[in-house]
């Protein structure tokens, strides 16, 4: 194996560390901490394992299921057209993480939206077909995808 390869282990097997490192990453992500050192002792992990194992331990959902997208849409400028562009991505499951609309010229505007997407990478373009259905949307499309 390469030293960038993944592998699934079962977390029962694991090191306790590894666990809590996650639960450490969360707590800071969700702000429920305001500092690793508080994180690590609330959790029972000492800061440098934290910090040696926190940019190698990922759930499976964070790291292998969920897409982050790109797309580029035109829309008209016409009330409600970009609400109802969003409310679509919310439907869909997805969640938005960056917006940048452009001010509309010639009765529209460009926009770009990034969205974390769960499961495999051809939802993208499920969820860009079913934008473009939507009225006052002249184009959609999927620029990157990691």
């Amino acid at each position: 194996m390469n030293e960038n390869s993944f592998i699934v282990v079962s977390t029962e097997v694991l090191p306790e560390v590894f666990p809590k490192v996650l639960e450490v990453k969360k707590l800071l992500a969700c702000g429920e901490e305001k500092s690793s050192a508080s994180a690590c002792k609330r959790v029972g992990i000492s800061r440098s394992a934290y910090y040696k194992y926190r940019e190698c331990v990922f759930t499976y959902e964070e790291k292998l299921t969920q897409k982050i997208v790109t797309f580029y849409a035109v829309l008209r400028d016409e009330p409600g057209v970009l609400s109802s562009f969003l409310s679509e991505i919310h439907l869909f499951g997805a969640n938005i993480l960056t917006l940048n609309q452009n001010i509309p010229i010639d009765g529209a505007a460009a926009v770009t939206i990034t969205a974390k997407l769960h499961g495999s990478g051809s939802e993208a373009y499920s969820l860009a077909d079913k934008l473009k259905t939507l009225g006052g949307v002249v184009e959609v499309r999927v620029l990157s995808g990691e």
